[in-house]
This record gives structure tokens, C-alpha cells and sequence, in this order.
């Protein structure tokens, strides 16, 4: 929050019963230390995660929280609407959970160690009775900011969102994801927003694929955010897509355009 400290010039011509007039000090203005809890709210015409709609190609909302404790500590939970085709027998909705610390350690670098807990709840893999194996997936994260600069590192410390439970195979336990960001003003209310991510699955290397993302987000309006982005990936179309109830199939990794409106209050 940025404060503008006026300056009162004194009037030249006072009244005599106005200068010799005793008044209290006058008290210096009083500022509001920042909340340690905010919520955000998205509309997105595609939810794309690393890069894969998660959402069928179609519309999602979002929203959640986070509490930020002064001393680096913070909890957060965010929440997404997801497609039925791909996450089947659920709720239709992504939640997730997660916690960790911040710190400075110099040079204007932070560091970030956080654990993340991803949640489908009811949705299970179709054609695994009487297992029915879940998405839900647990990472490990640490990261890095400088400036407008970030990277991050997240670690599968579960099967990555179920696979191997559900072919039988070698578990995924292992898989990682590196993502590489820039954020940063370019013209007045308007930022760039530049990503480039790396996904391994472990035991399933067919699965690996390169993501990027570029746009900017706009403000148009006390705090709410108009943005785009070109979000695309490298991912086989044969392995990345998913099959609605009439049949129609859509690859989920192509590039596409990804309008949002998103307010952090």
C-alpha cells in the first residue's frame, strides 16, 4: 500500500484568537497493517495445468485463500471447476491444500519450501473395481524468487495422480515438474507474464512434455485483472487427450488462447 504524506501549508493571515488558541497535537494518520488473509476469484475460459486443459476445453471458476503469518509460515487452499470427462464419479471440482515457508536469505532472493496436497473428491479411475484408484496426488515443492524472476521444483511423493495404481505397472512416485517464471510491469497496469515448465513422469517417459505460456494481464478496474495468455505444450496427442460421454475426443496439450478475470481481495 503506498501512502501520500501531504504537506499542510500554514495560512499567512491568521486571527489572533486562532494564534493564540491552544490545540492538542494532532495525531499522525493512522495506517492499517495489511490483512495476513486473502482470497482470490477467477473465471478462465480454459483451465490449463502444466500446460493440459483440465477442464475439456471448456470454461472453469476458481477461487481460495491464503493466511500469510509475519514470521514466513503461510497455509492456503485453491479451488477449481474440472471436466467429468477426465476426472469421472466426483464432485467435478479440484481442491487444493497446501502450506510452507518463505524466507529471505539476501540479495533480494526468497526462498519457498512448501508441501501441496491436490484433491478430487468421489472421482476415481473408471475400470479399476473394486480398487477405484483416485487422482489424488502429494507434492513436495522448494523455490526461488529474485525480482521478477522465479523457479520452482515440485516432487511427486505419491503415485503421479494415480498412475500406476491404475495400470498395474511401475508406480510414478518420483515424477517431477520444473517451472521457470517471469511477472513483470511493461506499461502502466499492464505486466507480462512469461512461463516455460518441464514435466517428467517417472517409468512413463511417453509421458514427458514441455509446456510454455506468454501473455499479459491488464487493470481495469480497481484491482480486476483482464488478462491472455498463448498457452501450449509438447505433449502426444495420443496419450494427452480425453473422450466425452457421445464419443467426441479432444487433445488436451495443443495451443490455444486462455482469456481471465481474475480480483485477489
Amino acid at each position: 500500500m503506498k501512502l501520500t504524506l501531504i504537506a499542510l501549508s500554514a495560512v499567512a493571515m491568521l486571527s489572533p484568537v486562532l494564534a493564540d488558541a491552544q490545540t492538542a497535537p494532532a495525531e499522525a494518520p493512522k495506517v492499517e497493517a495489511a490483512s495476513p488473509l486473502t482470497g482470490n476469484i477467477s473465471l478462465v475460459s480454459d483451465y490449463r495445468f502444466r500446460g493440459i486443459s483440465q477442464t475439456f476445453k471448456q470454461p472453469a471458476i476458481q477461487g481460495g485463500f491464503d493466511y500469510a503469518h509475519e514470521s514466513g509460515f503461510y497455509v492456503g487452499n485453491w479451488n477449481s471447476s474440472v471436466s467429468g470427462n477426465q476426472f469421472p464419479n466426483g464432485g467435478g471440482i479440484e481442491m487444493d491444500f497446501y502450506g510452507g515457508y518463505k524466507f529471505p536469505v539476501g540479495g533480494d532472493i526468497t526462498l519457498d519450501i512448501g508441501l501441496l496436497k491436490y484433491y478430487y473428491p468421489g472421482a476415481y479411475y473408471n475400470g479399476f473395481l473394486p480398487n477405484k484408484p483416485k487422482y489424488d496426488n502429494l507434492e513436495v515443492y522448494f523455490g526461488a524468487s529474485m525480482g521478477p524472476f522465479s523457479g520452482k521444483v515440485y516432487y511427486a511423493l505419491s503415485d503421479f495422480f494415480g498412475l500406476g495404481t491404475t495400470v498395474g505397472g511401475s508406480g510414478s512416485k518420483g515424477s517431477y515438474y520444473v517451472d521457470l517464471g517471469y511477472t513483470g510491469e511493461i506499461f502502466a497496469k499492464t505486466n507480462l507474464i512469461a512461463h516455460v515448465g518441464y514435466q517428467s513422469v517417472k517409468n512413463y517417459g511417453d509421458l514427458n512434455y514441455w509446456d510454455y505460456k506468454l501473455g499479459v494481464t491488464y487493470d481495469i478496474y480497481n484491482g480486476f485483472l483482464l488478462g491472455a495468455a498463448i498457452v501450449g505444450t509438447n505433449a502426444d496427442k495420443n496419450l494427452y487427450y480425453a473422450v466425452d460421454s457421445s464419443g467426441r475426443s479432444k487433445t488436451l496439450g495443443d495451443t490455444t488462447v486462455v482469456f481471465s478475470l481474475s480480483k485477489t481481495f
